[in-house]
């Protein structure tokens, strides 16, 4: 399909996939440590990760040789998935908290503060809303 958006959901675009992508943010790197805090079963989690792997978001790495075992960690294309996730983050603690409110908050560790992530315009700085962008057909150059 010749829609970014489809080809993006084809490899990340199930709940699974995210939910371990979220972990992976919040520094999971382990198979028993994604299985604890996710709840999900050993074969469905293998699956997200070999597919995740197989997409080259995550890397696959060794940290012990005998058994062999292996952590998982972003890559930079994984890495580039972070305004993603963020911004699911924000969506969900605005309209989804319920009455406890949101169950973690971001802080900037450069300030210290508390912040709500925001899509800004990389020109003038400004941020986006949808009402005031708009998409151009054709091939364009990628930042």
């Amino acid at each position: 399909m010749q829609c970014s958006v489809a080809r993006a959901l084809s490899v990340v675009g199930d709940r699974w996939t995210l939910l371990v992508l979220r972990d992976a943010f919040l520094r999971t790197r382990r198979f028993e440590d994604f299985q604890r805090q996710l709840g999900v079963t050993r074969h469905v989690l293998a699956g997200r990760l070999k597919k995740l792997v197989d997409a080259g978001i995550l890397e696959k790495v060794r940290y012990q040789e005998k058994p062999a075992r292996y952590e998982y960690r972003l890559s930079e294309k994984g890495r580039d998935l972070y305004p993603v996730i963020v911004s699911l983050l924000r969506w969900g603690d605005r309209w989804m908290a319920g009455e406890d409110g949101p169950p973690l908050a971001l802080v900037h560790k450069t300030c210290g503060h508390r912040m709500h992530p925001t899509l800004v315009c990389p020109d003038c700085g400004q941020p986006l809303n949808p009402r005031e962008v708009t998409a151009e057909i054709g091939s364009v150059p990628t930042p």
